[in-house]
C-alpha cells in the first residue's frame, strides 16, 4: 500500500518514511502543502498523514481542494496545536482522522491501519467535462470520440483545468501544480501551453468556440461543456 506523508519537520517527516517502510508500506513525502497537493492529485494512495502547519499550503486548504476534486483519500491530520476547535474543523474540511503531536508511533500506525480498513473510494481515474474524457492512468485524451495526442506537461495542464471546470484558476496556480516552482518560475510557460492545447482541443471541439477560456487579469477556465 502506498502512503503520502505530508510533512515540513525533516527528521520526523523521515522518521515517520522509515518507520511504515519497515511496516511494509510504501511511501512517499512532501515537505509543503502545494507539492503534497500536487503528489496527491497525480498518484492514487490508499491513505494520507498530513500535517497542519505546512509552508505554501496549510493543512486545511490541501484537505479541502483533495475533498473539492472528489478525492476519497483517507487523510490523518497531524499537529501540534490541541483544541476541540483544531479537531472539529480538520474534520469539517474532510479529514478522517486527528492526531495531536507528540505522538506514539504505534498510536499513529494504528490509527493509519484503522483508515485503510474502512477505505476509501480509489481517486477517480478519469475526469470528464462535456465531450472531454481524460484517462488519467493512460494520460490519454478524447474530445468528441477522437483522441488528442498531448504531451505530459500538455496533459497535466488541462487536467489541473479540467477538475475545476468553471473555476477561474490563475497562471501561478497552474505552474505551481505542474511545475512545481511556484511564483519564481517563469508563468509565461503557462501561456505556451495553453496555446498549444488550444492548437489541439479547438480543431475538434465545436466550431466557433475555445475549451479554454482566458480571463483577463485573472487565469484561465475550463468551458463547463468543453
Amino acid at each position: 500500500m502506498r502512503i503520502l506523508v505530508v510533512e515540513d519537520e525533516a527528521r520526523l517527516a523521515e522518521n515517520l518514511r522509515d518507520g511504515l517502510e519497515a511496516d511494509g508500506y510504501t511511501v512517499h513525502t512532501a515537505g509543503d502543502g502545494m507539492t503534497g497537493l500536487l503528489l496527491a492529485r497525480r498518484f492514487p494512495y490508499d491513505a494520507m498523514v498530513l500535517d497542519l502547519l505546512l509552508p505554501r499550503l496549510n493543512g486545511y486548504q490541501v484537505c479541502a481542494r483533495l475533498r473539492r476534486d472528489g478525492s476519497t483519500v483517507p487523510i490523518l491530520m497531524l499537529t501540534a496545536k490541541d483544541g476541540e476547535y483544531d479537531e472539529a474543523e480538520a474534520l469539517d474540511t474532510g479529514a478522517d482522522d486527528y492526531l495531536t503531536k507528540p505522538f506514539s508511533y504505534v498510536v499513529l500506525l494504528a490509527r493509519l491501519r484503522a483508515l485503510l480498513r474502512r477505505g476509501g473510494a480509489a481517486r477517480a481515474s478519469t475526469v470528464t467535462v462535456g465531450d472531454l474524457h481524460l484517462d488519467v492512468t493512460t494520460k490519454r485524451c478524447r474530445l468528441r470520440g477522437t483522441e488528442i495526442p498531448l504531451t505530459s506537461k500538455e496533459f497535466a495542464v488541462l487536467e489541473c483545468l479540467a477538475r475545476q471546470p468553471g473555476r477561474v484558476v490563475a497562471k501561478s496556480e497552474i505552474l505551481d501544480e505542474v511545475w512545481e516552482r511556484g511564483d519564481d518560475g517563469d508563468v509565461n510557460i503557462v501561456e505556451v501551453y495553453i496555446g498549444g492545447l488550444r492548437r489541439k482541443l479547438d480543431v475538434t471541439g465545436s466550431p466557433g468556440r475555445r475549451s479554454i477560456e482566458t480571463v483577463r487579469g485573472a487565469g484561465y477556465r475550463m468551458a463547463p461543456d468543453a
